[in-house]
């Protein structure tokens, strides 16, 4: 691996780990159901930006894998969520 790209995949990293603390910053002083519900679909975001820098450093497509399921379980929990606030259930 080229010098060049280490040092940019470290600063990725340490970039997204700043985020995430000033994300769960969010999560655990949000005022509302609302602003909770966003943290946790941008810490899902964050994790997923994670795996993907990781795959690239380690060249392992199972990270790959790992992120699509990040996504999916992300999106389908959001959603959850998102209804639940506005109606108060899940299932109809």
């Amino acid at each position: 691996m080229s010098t060049p790209l280490f040092f940019a995949i470290v600063f990725a990293l340490a970039c997204y780990v700043a985020a995430m603390a000033l994300t769960l910053v969010r999560l655990v002083r949000g005022p509302s159901a609302q602003d909770r519900v966003l943290a946790m679909d941008l810490i899902c975001t964050i994790a997923l930006l994670v795996l993907m820098v990781l795959a690239i450093r380690y060249r392992s497509v199972m990270y790959f894998e790992a992120a699509l399921l990040i996504a999916l379980f992300g999106f389908v929990s959001s959603a959850a969520m998102a209804k639940f606030l506005l109606r108060g259930e899940v299932i109809e």
